[in-house]
């Protein structure tokens, strides 16, 4: 970005001309008290928000009432200073609001489409039902960045793979019919032919690995053929023979010559269910692109190979 750096370089060269040292203390002084003031402004606004995505690393403790106490006292410093300091402080500040405002008004404003954190709290409050927004999709990418995370073939397949969400209590032979309505056009199959495949693998041995998860997997003809879809069922959905409700569920398809990923994408979601607070977030999820960001945002090995 060697324009960003050369106008930050020119302006920084500028003002260390202008003031003298005493002055320039001042100003920095007071801009490093406000960028603190507006970090702890952002905890609250962001963790009220209750943003799916926004997975920070550490969780500051007495929220809120830390970061109250810190907005408070960095107001009372600032005012502090520019009472005891004179003008320059106050100049300082407003200009360097006015240059940020002027700058996002004529750049930056027509460039971006975003959903500010406080537009998602105030959607909160009115409805229950939040929209997967670009700051969603922005916070997924950070915390991607974040942890260092590359995307390996189960992460694509994941991006793109249809998501089943059902309130209601339904039964395993339900279940299947409308995961196979999802998945034939992408497997390449009929949806009764897959439906049947579903149903005859489940009584073949039941795909319910724990109380509350089951990985129904199939074989299907073809080749370089894979798929996965991912199911959440608030109500419960019945399989043959178990006593519990299955509420979780990861249905993999593919053909003959993709065993050996078909191996490994069993492996990816073991892994992945395994993960401290995971049932908890899939069920509190908001949406289904809610549950897609829970998989792409595990802490899982990726697969370099695959």
């Amino acid at each position: 970005p060697y324009v960003s750096i050369l106008i930050t370089s020119a302006f920084t060269i500028t003002v260390i001309a202008i003031l003298d040292i005493a002055d320039l203390v001042k100003a920095a002084s007071t801009m490093m008290l406000v960028l603190f003031l507006l970090v702890n402004l952002s905890v609250i606004i962001m963790r009220a928000s209750k943003i799916q995505n926004y997975r920070p690393l550490y969780r500051s403790p007495f929220y809120p009432w830390l970061q109250l106490v810190g907005i408070g006292l960095y107001l009372f410093l600032i005012i502090e200073m520019i009472a005891a300091m004179g003008t320059v402080p106050l100049a300082a500040l407003g200009a360097f609001l006015s240059a940020g405002a002027l700058w996002y008004c004529l750049y930056v404003r027509t460039r971006i489409v975003r959903v500010s954190a406080l537009v998602q709290l105030v959607r909160k409050v009115v409805s229950k039902e939040i929209s997967h927004s670009h700051l969603d999709k922005e916070l997924l990418e950070i915390a991607l960045d974040r942890d260092e995370i590359t995307r390996d073939r189960f992460d694509h397949i994941i991006a793109d793979s249809p998501i089943l969400d059902i309130p209601e209590a339904i039964d395993a032979s339900e279940m299947f019919c409308s995961a196979a309505a999802k998945l034939a056009e992408r497997l390449k199959t009929q949806p009764k032919a897959l439906e049947e495949l579903f149903n005859a693998r489940e009584t073949e041995s039941s795909t319910v690995i724990q109380p509350g998860l089951a990985i129904p997997h199939v074989i299907v003809d073809g080749r370089n053929i894979f798929d996965v879809l991912l199911f959440r069922c608030k109500g419960g959905v019945m399989f043959p023979g178990q006593d519990a409700a299955v509420h979780v569920g990861f249905v993999l398809a593919g053909s003959k010559d993709q065993r050996n990923f078909h191996l490994r994408a069993l492996m990816a979601v073991s892994n992945i269910v395994s993960e401290p607070e995971f049932f908890r977030r899939w069920m509190t999820a908001t949406s289904p692109e809610a549950l897609r960001d829970i998989v792409l945002l595990s802490s899982r090995q990726r697969d370099a190979e695959s």
